[in-house]
């Protein structure tokens, strides 16, 4: 790597923890702020992402506030086991992804901090009320529309994503026989037909592409491509190590052709493509305001997402193009809408021309560059290394 490109990475990382500790106190019971000035509450989604880059960190005093958020987590977790969308409001509850998130945040942390006991009733009740989370009484959990982190964009049935952080809990916490199903059932591939055969079983395959489907249920699935669970079924090893380089290279060639046709203005992929057009049958009226092609959840391009992707390609051996990305990531760090900050870290960015979009001083967006960047100078994926390595027999 180019001394340049050194310098600037060190920099930036000084800055992303700069970001975290800036953010690790917010108005809402001194917990942990979602972004340095537009998001003061503490959104349990953002800061369980945050984890993975705090614990890289090493910063005690990150560590302490996260423990913090875990604990008020489990304190204000429903008699059944869900976890609540915000860290301090047990009353917000629905989001699909928040509870599946807090078994993998608090599986990271006991590893971080050697307590591998942390929390266990916690546990214990969110593993449960996760079981129940499947319709068909399986393996693969299913949600609601824009009840994930995707809040202005409809995921049906068995998502992508979650059903990719429930793989990646289990296998943390040690739960691997259940992990097997888990990843059984989403190498089946996705319902083509027009009629729902009896015992047929939905799964995430696409025939033809090395990516996983978006969502299915039923005779219902979106093959558009889905750049965060795909890099967490990499990093998970659900992806097995030909069809994740498969993969890499699909993304790749994608995204050269997204730039020529004037679709892509930076070099990183956009979060999903193709984007949803008007004309399309899954385009939704609301979309207008919100999800325009190469906007927010439609394309736009999300440095936290961006980072996993980054750590992705560590996990899949591109360890010359991770570096690259890691380098493009470095630059879209410093892309501010306050053009008073020397970094941004900003929310999403518009695909077709590179400008930002969002909130600066993103706590995710901040993690998540720490974290790519310690894989790519380890050349290792720190908590995830160890859910691709076959278990001993």
């Amino acid at each position: 790597m180019q001394t340049a490109n050194l310098l600037e990475i060190e920099e930036a990382k000084k800055a992303a923890l700069d970001v975290l500790l800036h953010n690790a106190h917010g108005p809402f019971h001194g917990l942990p702020r979602t972004a340095g000035w537009g998001y003061p509450e503490p959104y349990t989604r953002d800061l369980m992402i945050s984890i993975l880059g705090i614990a890289v960190s090493g910063n005690q005093k990150l560590l302490d506030s996260i423990r913090r958020v875990l604990e008020t987590l489990a304190k204000n977790q429903t008699e059944h086991g869900h976890i609540t969308s915000l860290v301090h409001n047990k009353d917000d509850r629905g989001a699909s992804d928040t509870t599946p998130l807090f078994l993998l945040g608090v599986g990271i942390f006991r590893k971080a901090v050697n307590e591998p006991d942390f929390l266990q009733e916690a546990v214990e009740k969110s593993l449960i009320w996760m079981e129940y989370q499947s319709p068909s009484d399986r393996y693969l959990v299913a949600q609601q529309p824009t009840s994930d982190w995707r809040d202005e964009q409809w995921v049906t049935g068995y998502g992508l994503f979650v059903n990719t952080l429930v793989y990646s809990y289990l296998r943390m916490l040690g739960r691997h026989e259940r992990a097997d199903k888990v990843r059984h059932e989403m190498d089946r591939f996705t319902t083509s037909s027009d009629s729902n055969h009896r015992h047929l079983y939905e799964g995430l395959m696409v025939k033809r592409k090395p990516y996983f489907a978006f969502w299915s249920y039923k005779i219902y699935s979106s093959e558009s491509f889905d750049l965060l669970g795909n890099s967490i079924a990499i990093l998970s090893g659900i992806a097995s190590p030909s069809r994740a380089d498969e993969m890499v290279s699909w993304i790749e060639q994608e995204c050269a052709a997204m730039r020529k046709r004037g679709e892509l203005a930076v070099d990183l992929p956009p979060n999903f493509f193709p984007f949803i057009q008007p004309e399309d049958p899954d385009w939704l009226p609301r979309y207008k305001l919100f999800n325009n092609p190469g906007d927010y959840h439609n394309g736009g391009i999300w440095p936290f997402i961006c980072g996993f992707y980054v750590a992705a390609l560590v996990a899949a051996k591109r360890y010359t193009l991770a570096t690259e990305k890691l380098v493009a990531l470095t630059h879209l760090t410093k892309i501010t809408s306050n053009k008073e900050l020397g970094f941004g870290f900003n929310e999403w960015i518009k695909a077709q021309d590179g400008k930002p979009m969002g909130q600066d001083w993103q706590t995710w967006s901040a993690a998540m560059y720490l974290y790519a960047a310690k894989s790519v100078e380890l050349k290792s994926t720190p908590f995830f290394d160890d859910m691709r390595c076959p278990l001993p027999k």
